[in-house]
């Protein structure tokens, strides 16, 4: 176990609006809660006793962190959620002042936002600007999680792994290929094999023999830690859903 270590900074207006649930705060207001919160860094590969996170309410200003739950007895894990800039944690415990079962890994260092427990469960109370923001943030959340179940069920494992990737793409930013083919290049970027099987339900080995087969049909490129998605077509049809279904 670690600790988060504090940069001993307080964070700006301009930093706190970058998370869903402080950005339509007026100016003001933003400026006033902005001296109560902290930036924070997380070092990769350091694990949080979630214990430590009763105290204080965060959000990812930079990074990428995974929440899962493991079985002791059989050492399988499952990704309950990929946390990315702007995503808070942790709600639960927000909700109801317990510790969440959850194991927190850093995919990369983490630079964070955070500002105490009570102050965000007071501030819910006295500003129907941050409540706003916050039920729809929370019943995306929800929603998110009844995915989850449902598509372990209800789908195999390509279905699954496609759904998974078009719902965590990002476009290449540093593209410098023909106008023309500015869509078909996409990147899941950080994501290894074996983080992706979690995400899925699935094992390490069975995830990359199915990116390995679509590297061999064109329909993308691999690169370490990196997907580079050529045809995106091909896994929007793997994933059995139209893109204009795609959020």
């Amino acid at each position: 176990m670690s600790t988060l270590v504090p940069s001993g900074t307080t964070a700006s207006s301009l930093l706190v609006r970058q998370s869903p649930l402080f950005s339509a705060l007026p100016e003001a207001l933003r400026q006033e809660v902005a001296q109560h919160f902290h930036l924070v860094q997380w070092k990769k590969n350091n694990y949080i006793d979630p214990h430590q996170l009763m105290t204080e309410f965060y959000f990812l200003q930079d990074g990428q962190l995974e929440i899962k739950r493991n079985n002791p007895d059989t050492g399988r894990e499952v990704t309950l959620e990929m946390l990315y800039p702007g995503d808070s944690f942790d709600i639960v415990t927000l909700l109801d002042g317990k510790p969440h079962d959850v194991i927190l890994a850093p995919v990369s260092t983490l630079q964070l936002v955070s500002v105490p427990m009570e102050m965000m469960r007071k501030w819910m109370w006295i500003y129907p600007e941050l409540n706003q923001k916050f039920l729809p943030y929370l019943a995306q959340k929800m929603r998110d999680q009844e995915d989850l179940s449902s598509s372990f069920v209800l789908h195999d494992m390509t279905t699954r792994l496609s759904r998974l990737i078009l719902k965590h793409i990002n476009k290449i930013q540093n593209y410098t290929g023909k106008k023309e083919d500015e869509q078909k290049s996409h990147l899941i970027n950080g994501l290894s094999d074996e983080i992706l099987a979690r995400m899925i339900g699935s094992v390490r080995q069975v995830v990359n023999k199915q990116l390995q087969y679509w590297r061999s049909q064109g329909i993308l490129n691999k690169k370490r830690n990196q997907l580079i998605i050529n045809d995106l077509n091909a896994i929007y049809k793997e994933a059995n859903i139209l893109q204009s279904n795609m959020k």
